[in-house]
């Protein structure tokens, strides 16, 4: 069995794999104060839950973008699971050249992303993440990193929105806008997110495309994905489990599996 768990800014997915094959998963917020007891304690809790059995020698891969976790989340597993995680970052082998300027400044989750997309399509591809920052990594036909974009988040973005324009409320924005031409101030608000962001997502594809040349199939993932993906016109589909595939394919690349 492999446990896989992906650390973003604001949320924190974990997997459990037996063998290809994800049998559970849960979201749940990133705390930077938690403790590897604290990490213990809640693990158990939700394997217990669902009736997985949480056993000393249990494969761990970590993909973190929180640089004060990975140390607690390295004791949790040493002291929960009796294993050293593997960590992606430098020297882990993803079998992706990564043609950034500097290949340590690409963040874990956004390497792990195009690996796995890259295996699913086996051709020229674009993941456009939708996490704290809304991510686009575009990966070659020939399986290469090329890079990608960084733009602000939905999340933040209409965190700067209510802080900055006092007279506007805090509105629920997970639902799809009713009308384009909205007829009150939470309708506008919350067409203005969708749509301004599905039209983000569109104008960067377009761009990129036309800069590739070749075929390239986009493929969304993250927390709000299933939100603002079928409001474009260029996303070929949504992977929720995008990133904890990715962890899957990576960890089997540098540990080989157990026989027996």
């Amino acid at each position: 069995m492999l446990i896989v768990i992906d650390v973003g800014n604001t949320n924190t997915v974990i997997g459990v794999y037996q063998d290809d094959r994800l049998i559970s998963d849960w979201r749940i917020r990133t705390e930077k104060d938690t403790t590897a007891d604290e990490y213990g304690l809640l693990l158990r809790n939700l394997f217990q839950a669902k009736g997985l059995p949480f056993e000393p020698e249990t494969d761990l891969a970590i993909s973190c973008v929180v640089p004060p976790m990975i140390n607690t989340l390295e004791k949790f597993g040493q002291r929960y699971l009796g294993v050293k995680p593997l960590l992606i970052g430098p020297g882990i082998k993803t079998g992706m050249p990564i043609y950034y300027d500097n290949p340590k400044e690409v963040g874990a989750d956004r390497i792990v992303n195009a690996v796995a997309a890259y295996e699913k399509v086996k051709g020229s591809v674009i993941v456009v993440d939708f996490g704290t920052a809304t991510t686009f990594d575009v990966v070659s036909n020939q399986g290469e990193y090329l890079g990608g974009l960084i733009a602000p988040g939905i999340t933040i973005s209409c965190e700067a929105l209510f802080i900055k324009a006092s007279k506007l409320p805090r509105v629920e924005i997970f639902m799809k806008p009713r009308h384009i031409i909205a007829k009150d101030t939470i309708s506008s608000m919350n067409a203005g997110i969708i749509y301004g962001f599905a039209g983000l997502v569109d104008g960067v594809v377009r761009r990129i495309k036309k800069a590739l040349q070749p075929q390239v199939t986009v493929i969304a993932t993250g927390g709000l994905a299933d939100l603002i993906a079928p409001e474009t016109e260029t996303v070929d589909w949504v992977d929720e489990f995008l990133t904890l595939e990715g962890l899957r394919i990576i960890y089997y690349r540098n540990r080989p599996r157990k026989e027996g």
